[in-house]
């Protein structure tokens, strides 16, 4: 049976904490024999109805590695910019390539295509999860300080992005308490928040759900396609900025996390983002080592 990747649920609990050990050796070894020929003859079709940066250049480099080729397609390149249906997509990719990693905007859009794709299909990011974005950063905590589970981690900002909802999961399944700091209107959707029981608390307080904490996350508060929303978000998201004055309420040797692009003087502020506790440029390079492991486990 073809297994996709479309939000951490699809792991089971020790396969994903395996896939973040992975991860972490193949960050050690990363051309080593085992790995050089996976995806030799094969070929992985990147479908980005939205931009990238980390997401496009660590799967193009993971597939280089593992010795197999990618095509890239945007928005104007496949025939579902003129209307050809999701399906039909999935069904003609599919039966071509050995990998679909997508990049869209509804989260329906993705499962459509897992559902109707022959080979495994990876979410790249929808609108309402970032799994991908989830297996780097769990990576960059458990190097730094080891397994999460029983850890306190914050997410400070809008609660109702895909990278935060993706953090509820992962709270959910790693057992470690989550507290979202966010103001009213950008929480996350309640029926996720209730599936993650009490490992997970909503607060209206950034400084509630920072106090004490051992993580600090945050993401930008536009996101790809909010544009229009920039002045009404910038106005109602001003108090949840993460700065020294609320890294300071978090435990001495916190982390802090941001998934990028930051927006200094937004959402963080410099001297937090370049600062001795933030450790988005490891996270970010995880982002290679984590997918490597992801396509590893899906391709084998």
């Amino acid at each position: 049976m073809t297994r996709h990747f479309l939000t951490l649920k699809d792991l089971s609990r020790s396969e994903l904490v395996a896939l973040i050990q992975r991860a972490i050796a193949l960050k050690k070894d990363p051309t080593g024999p085992q790995t050089a020929e996976l995806m030799r003859l094969r070929t992985m079709v990147l479908i980005f109805e939205k931009t990238s940066t980390r997401t496009r250049t660590s799967f193009e480099v993971a597939c280089a590695h593992f010795g197999g080729s990618s095509i890239f397609l945007s928005p104007t390149d496949s025939q579902m910019s003129r209307g050809e249906s999701i399906s039909d997509t999935a069904r003609i990719v599919s039966s071509m390539a050995d990998l679909i990693v997508m990049r869209t905007s509804e989260h329906s859009r993705v499962c459509t295509m897992a559902e109707y794709s022959a080979v495994p299909v990876i979410n790249a990011l929808s609108e309402d999860f970032h799994p991908c974005q989830l297996l780097a950063d769990l990576q960059t905590f458990f190097e730094h300080r080891g397994n999460i589970q029983k850890a306190r981690a914050a997410f400070v900002g809008d609660g109702s992005s895909n990278v935060c909802q993706s953090w509820i999961n992962a709270a959910a399944m790693m057992d470690f308490e989550l507290r979202v700091g966010a103001p009213e209107g950008y929480h996350p959707k309640r029926a996720l928040v209730e599936t993650a029981g009490n490992r997970c608390k909503v607060t209206t307080s950034a400084q509630e759900a920072v106090s004490d904490v051992d993580l600090v996350i945050t993401d930008t508060w536009t996101g790809m396609g909010q544009e229009n929303e920039k002045t009404q978000r910038l106005d109602a998201l001003s108090d949840f900025q993460v700065n020294q004055q609320l890294m300071a309420l978090a435990s001495k040797e916190a982390l802090f996390m941001h998934c990028l692009p930051a927006y200094r003087g937004q959402e963080v502020s410099a001297e937090v983002l370049e600062g001795p506790q933030s450790v988005v440029w490891d996270e970010a390079e995880n982002r290679l080592h984590a997918q490597k492991a992801l396509m590893e486990l899906l391709m084998t």
